[in-house]
This record gives structure tokens, sequence and C-alpha cells, in this order.
């Protein structure tokens, strides 16, 4: 994983540079998410990976099935193909969300609650962190019964354990010393 990371970033760099040049950080965002769906699908990858198949080959069929693209992330394309990156993609489209998150000064906070959150709960837990961070915020809210209650919110490499399950740990830890 930490090698695929190493071999995306240039390309993430290079698109992240391309799209802002061009002010096109969404679109951009939106094709690279199309690519690394395609990128990781199973049959996609067998493709890929086929020796058979000429990279031209390869480029246009990943090309047909992405969908209309520019010419420029045609060419991005045509380059991860020819230096066998393709595989990489999911990758590339995290760290260029990274770029434009650091761009545009959003952050994104994994929520874990053990029970559904209202849109009204959400919207103040959202506009807390944003207070706390300094920053926009944006939220991906997952279930972990295993919390027993509260959340437990990551932004960046912060954690902030309000779940009773943290609680309780906190307190066997205090009561073993």
């Amino acid at each position: 994983m930490a090698e695929n990371i190493t071999l995306a970033r240039p390309y993430a760099d290079a698109a992240f540079q391309l799209a802002r040049a061009s002010s096109a950080l969404g679109p951009w965002q939106q094709a690279l998410d199309r690519m690394a769906a395609v990128a990781a699908d199973a049959q996609m990858v067998e493709c890929i990976s086929n020796p058979r198949l000429q990279t031209s080959q390869v480029a246009q069929l990943f090309l047909d099935v992405v969908g209309s693209v520019s010419a420029e992330q045609q060419n991005f394309v045509r380059l991860l193909v020819d230096n066998e990156r393709l595989q990489v993609l999911p990758e590339i489209r995290d760290l260029y969300v990274e770029l434009k998150n650091g761009q545009e000064g959003v952050k994104e906070a994994d929520i874990a609650s053990a029970f559904p959150l209202d849109d009204a709960t959400l919207k103040n837990l959202v506009a807390e962190l944003e207070a706390r961070f300094k920053c926009r915020i944006q939220a991906a809210v997952s279930l972990d019964p295993e919390l027993i209650g509260g959340v437990r919110i990551a932004v960046g490499d912060q954690v902030i354990d309000a779940s009773v399950r943290g609680k309780l740990a906190a307190m066997a830890t205090a009561l073993q010393s």
C-alpha cells in the first residue's frame, strides 16, 4: 500500500496542477472518482494485466468505460497506461482529494456513531467541528454499535472519542493505575 502511494503521488500532483491551472478542481475529482472505480473493477483489472492487449487498446477500452472526459484527462489516462500505473488510480484519487481539500480549506471528518444521527444533530456537530478546527468540514458518518453510545470523530490525525466504550476504557485504565 505504501508503495502504491509513493507511485501515485507524482500523478496526483500533476492532476492537481492541471486541474488548478484550468480552474477545474471539481470536474477532475469527478473524473478521478469514475476512473478509480473503473480501475478497481475485477474485469478491468484482468484487461489491464492482459499481456496480449496493446497499451493503446487498454487506454481506449478504459476511456470507453469511464465515459466522457476532457482531452487533458484522456492524455492523463494514456500516460498512466503507458507507465503501467492504472492500478494506482484509487490512490491517485485519494491524494488528489487531499490536495484539493487543502487548497479549499476543507478537512474530512470520519464520524462513527452508535446510533443514526438525524440531520439537525449532524449539522450541529459539523458546525462545532468547523469552529474547533477553523475550517470547513466534510463529514462521513458510519454506524458502529460497538461504541455503545456517543460518537468517535477522526479529523486528520486527531481523534475525539466521546463514546461510552471509550469512556469505559479510560475508566478501566485509570483503575489499573
